[in-house]
């Protein structure tokens, strides 16, 4: 089976609006425009898609930033209150100063009263010795 002219005619006519239908022969003009347009689509997506990415890094660049603050304002917190336990640690010092003040005023009382019974004391050995010896000496003379 040949082709005649008349049939390579006739395929010739209906080959592009058959291809159409399937949407394979388009002419390449119509298809290079709409391969531009998608293109187009596809960067201006593209852009999009980088802003939103900016704008999600500026907001997490915020939120550290907060988080940061926040934790800088718990230490400062954390500085006043140590500054606090200092200041009732030198109060609790000058107790102790004060009670170590006290408890030398206390030895220094029972040294005194010490003294003072170490001199009765060796008052009463020697009238005791005194008495004692003349004790002897009036039984001796008597």
């Amino acid at each position: 089976m040949t082709l005649t002219e008349e049939d390579i005619a006739y395929l010739k006519a209906h080959l592009g609006e058959w291809l159409a239908e399937q949407s394979l022969g388009k002419p390449p003009a119509v298809y290079e425009v709409e391969l531009r347009e998608r293109m187009v689509r596809v960067e201006e997506e593209l852009k999009h898609q980088r802003e939103l990415m900016r704008e999600g890094f500026a907001q997490t660049d915020r939120r550290f930033e907060e988080q940061r603050q926040e934790m800088l304002a718990r230490f400062e917190q954390v500085d006043k209150r140590f500054e606090q336990v200092d200041k009732r640690f030198e109060q609790i010092d000058k107790r102790f100063e004060q009670i170590d003040k006290r408890f030398k005023q206390v030895d220094d009382r029972f040294d005194t009263m010490m003294k003072r019974h170490d001199r009765q004391f060796m008052w009463l050995i020697g009238f005791i010795a005194t008495v004692g010896g003349l004790v002897v000496a009036l039984v001796k003379l008597l």
